[in-house]
């Protein structure tokens, strides 16, 4: 996904003199050709993530539509006070764009990991937050962030899926059956295969923000499982509010809230969070039936 990322933004930069590129070091090498041919639109602040996002909102408000890329950690948990004031506050808008999701970055520890980015950003208004399962939805959910003004977050992973989904912005379904379950981006291999021998709905989105609550409300029928990429719970809200004032049960099954203390790669820390097929179909079988 980074390498479609860097390809498709370096597209954009030489079709629209509107896009621009802010970097802290992260990704500045393979982003050399775009910098040499546009230097005053690919700027790398260096190793300074707030000022990164400072700059973001400066060209915004010139009518710039930058992109800003890094770690998740480094792009949304270090930089959250800018995106608060600088972009949110000012009502301008930016392409976040991170690598590393809850915990790609494992093998270099807990400085390289943010589970919690989505709910951070959850806490301000107006992000749509997409979450890409395979790098072909990448450039289509890029190029459409780059026609508009809104602020967009994009979480780039590791993991992915066998097959893309062209639109995939509202639920899609992919099997048809009982009980619905949700599985957002890279979550849905892991889903399918927990599940399939079972009698369920699985729905598929790369946008869980905002949710498709009219998608939901259509295919919800009493129980509905979340399965998301992020920390456990993070769509609790979005989920009660679409099915309010209807009797149902929800199971948010995600990142552990207990950090796991260990290094290794983004398959282990899958493991440790039950989040692989194996560690889904047992909380899956016993909340269904």
């Amino acid at each position: 996904m980074r390498e479609t990322f860097v390809a498709t933004t370096t597209e954009l930069l030489a079709e629209d003199p509107r896009t621009a590129l802010v970097l802290a070091d992260i990704s500045a090498d393979a982003f050399q050709p775009a910098m040499r041919r546009h230097p005053d639109r690919v700027l790398n602040v260096g190793i300074r993530e707030q000022l990164m996002t400072g700059v973001a909102g400066g060209l915004a408000l010139t009518g710039l539509r930058p992109f800003v890329h890094s770690y998740a950690p480094f792009v949304v948990d270090r930089a959250y006070e800018q995106i608060k004031l600088d972009l949110g506050h000012q009502d301008a808008g930016a392409v976040l764009v991170s690598i590393g999701a809850s915990y790609d970055g494992a093998a270099s520890g807990y400085t390289h990991q943010s589970p919690g980015d989505v709910e951070l950003l959850d806490t301000l208004e107006g992000w749509t937050v997409h979450v890409p399962g395979h790098r072909d939805e990448v450039p289509p959910l890029l190029r459409e962030a780059a026609r508009h003004d809104d602020r967009v977050y994009v979480r780039l992973s590791l993991q992915e899926n066998q097959h893309a989904y062209a639109d995939s912005t509202r639920l899609c379904v992919i099997r048809r059956g009982g009980p619905l379950i949700v599985a957002v981006g890279p979550m849905l291999d892991p889903v399918l295969e927990a599940t399939r021998d079972l009698d369920v709905t699985v729905a598929y989105t790369n946008t869980p923000r905002p949710l498709d609550a009219e998608g939901l409300r259509a295919l919800a029928e009493g129980e509905v499982v979340m399965v998301e990429p992020y920390l456990s719970g993070t769509s609790a809200r979005q989920v009660a509010e679409a099915l309010g004032g209807r009797p149902h049960r929800v199971l948010h099954l995600g990142v552990g809230r207990e950090e796991v203390r260990r290094y290794g790669s983004w398959q282990d820390h899958a493991r440790a969070h039950g989040l692989d097929a194996a560690g889904l179909r047992g909380p899956i079988s016993e909340f269904l039936w």
